[in-house]
This record gives structure tokens, C-alpha cells and sequence, in this order.
């Protein structure tokens, strides 16, 4: 009887390390698996930056290392809306070989030509087609001017609005911001923070408050551009801190409350676990070389407003410059 008692651990003794086994080996397939050159052998393009904005792609082409171009959208879209205008826009050329980065904003104000319904700005094609068409609709074709205008394929995309900043932000436990110039708040999200002065230096904001400054143009000297530095400077410090040695271990519950951030995107959660793998450790200034867009601004007549408003007009030449050298 003892035994048998004895041959019955051991059975079970073996059984569960059977289990144990083959749950590190299945770990350690999906680790492989999630390796960026193993993972990114194909990408999507929604555009490929040389047809219509009413021409989307669903294609996927194979690619020999991981490189590809992502939009980072935030949109002024508003809890219980349907619809909303692309706020801000930023391109990154990612290189996850090299884990080099390069990123350009480009201003929302920008004229661009919308097929079927004339010149408008950038900032309004996302809310026009989802006026007419539904968000997702709306959304594409604000990737695919994007795409368009900078003259590349985009792969991926990520929106996110106001709310889910402001959740992600504080989904990390805030994050430490450098402003690089004394600024007010003179159109807050609250009520509260009207007329709120921050001084340049070095900040530890919630995700309110992260909000509220990259939200920020009317005070600050040079306008949308002093804006895209204020993105820029959040963009690190929310890159640094998901990033970090003691956050990365985190990262797979922060992406599986994806919806809770993000408005719209075509990555899959491998797609941003991957990429969160291959961007650990991250070191902006190292890693990262960021690019403004000049451009003249001008009354222009808006074809979708039948009347004239602020556009900035930008020189194909300077976009092609940019886009040659580091896209």
C-alpha cells in the first residue's frame, strides 16, 4: 500500500514537471516568436504614399529586417463623440535592428488636397470623412494624407484622444516632463487650470496635466511649433517610463488595456509586445533624432468652410528633404 501510495507522487511528481516543461517551452517559443526580427517579417501598408486619399491598401509586404513607419494621431475627439479633427500627428521612421528612431511632426494646419471635396486642412480630413463615412473611414483617410503628403508607405498607425492620454499617462503612474519655456494655459480641458502658468524646467505631471500642457499653442511664442516640442518632450518621458527596467515587466498588462488608451490602431497586441521588446532600455536622447516641417502661414479659402481660414502652406522640397535623408 505504501508503495503504490509512493508510485502515485511520483506520478503526479512528474506529471506536473511534464507541465512546468512544457509551459517554459511554450514561454519560450512565444519569446522567440515575439523577438522583433523574428516577428516583424511582414507589415502592413495603409498607404503607400503615392496614391489618393480615397485609395487605401490592404496589403502586406514581407520585409528582410524590422523597419517600418508609424503615426502616432492624438484626437480632439471628445467622450460620447463619433467623430473628431487629428490634433496632432507625428511620423516615426522605426528602426528596431538598430533601435534608432526618427520622428517628425507635421502641423496640423497643413493645406492639403482632399479627393471629392477640394483644399482643407490637414487637421480636418479625419473629421470630415467620419462625418460622412464613420470613424474607421475617417481615420484611414487621415493616415492615408499623412501618407500622401510625407510621400512614404505608413504601416501603422495608433489614435488616441484627450481621455486616453490622459489614462495612459496615468496607467504609469505619471511621468517626468521637461518644458522647455515658461508657458500659460489659456484653453485648458478644466476649468481649473484657465490661466495656470508653468515654468520651464523639469516637471512631474499626472496624466491631467500632461494633457492639458501638449494641448497648449496659444501662449507659446512660435505657436503649433513650440506645441510639437511640448509632444515631443511627453512622447520621451511616457516612452522612459513604460520602458524602464522596472516597467518592462509590466509591459503585457499595459498593452492588454490597450482599448482603454487608444481610439484606433491596426498593431495586434504581439505587434506591440514586440516592439515594446525591442525598444527597452529606451534612451531618447540617443535613440531618438526629432524634425520639424517649416512652413508659411497664409489666409487661404478652405474648400470644405467655403470660406477663407489659417493654412500653412509647406514646400514639397523641404518635406522630400527630410523624408530622403532619414525616412
Amino acid at each position: 500500500m505504501k508503495n503504490i501510495s509512493k508510485r502515485k507522487w511520483k506520478m503526479i511528481g512528474f506529471s506536473v514537471l511534464g507541465i512546468l516543461l512544457i509551459g517554459i517551452a511554450v514561454f519560450g517559443y512565444e519569446y522567440y516568436q515575439l523577438q522583433p526580427k523574428n516577428h516583424f517579417t511582414s507589415v502592413p501598408v495603409v498607404n503607400s504614399g503615392k496614391s489618393s486619399t480615397s485609395n487605401l491598401t490592404d496589403e502586406t509586404v514581407e520585409i528582410k529586417d524590422p523597419i517600418f513607419n508609424l503615426l502616432l494621431i492624438g484626437s480632439d475627439q471628445r467622450k460620447g463623440e463619433k467623430v473628431g479633427h487629428s490634433d496632432s500627428m507625428i511620423l516615426i521612421h522605426a528602426d528596431l535592428t538598430k533601435k534608432k528612431f526618427e520622428a517628425v511632426s507635421i502641423p496640423r494646419d497643413t493645406r492639403v488636397h482632399l479627393d471629392g471635396y477640394g483644399y482643407t486642412k490637414l487637421t480636418s480630413v479625419q473629421y470630415i470623412i467620419q462625418s460622412t463615412k464613420g470613424t474607421q473611414a475617417g481615420v484611414e483617410a487621415a493616415v492615408s494624407s499623412v501618407s500622401e503628403l510625407m510621400g512614404v508607405p505608413i504601416n501603422y498607425y495608433v489614435e488616441t484622444n484627450y481621455l486616453g492620454f490622459q489614462s495612459l499617462v496615468d496607467a504609469v503612474g505619471g511621468i517626468d516632463m521637461y518644458v522647455p519655456y515658461n508657458m500659460k494655459l489659456t484653453h485648458p480641458w478644466y476649468r481649473e487650470n484657465k490661466n495656470k502658468l508653468i515654468s520651464a524646467g523639469r516637471h512631474s505631471f499626472d496624466g491631467k496635466m500632461v494633457a492639458e500642457v501638449v494641448h497648449e499653442r496659444y501662449s507659446l511664442e512660435d505657436g503649433e511649433y513650440s506645441r510639437q516640442r511640448l509632444q515631443e518632450e511627453a512622447l520621451k518621458g511616457i516612452a522612459k517610463k513604460v520602458l524602464s527596467p522596472s516597467n518592462i515587466g509590466k509591459l503585457p498588462s499595459l498593452v492588454k488595456s490597450v482599448p482603454d488608451f487608444v481610439v484606433a490602431t491596426n498593431m495586434s497586441t504581439s505587434d506591440m509586445l514586440s516592439f515594446g521588446l525591442a525598444v527597452k532600455d529606451f534612451d531618447p536622447s540617443k535613440q531618438l533624432e526629432y524634425h520639424q516641417i517649416p512652413g508659411e502661414g497664409k489666409r487661404l479659402y478652405d474648400d470644405i468652410l467655403k470660406a477663407t481660414n489659417y493654412q500653412l502652406v509647406i514646400d514639397p522640397q523641404k518635406i522630400e528633404d527630410i523624408m530622403t535623408q532619414y525616412f
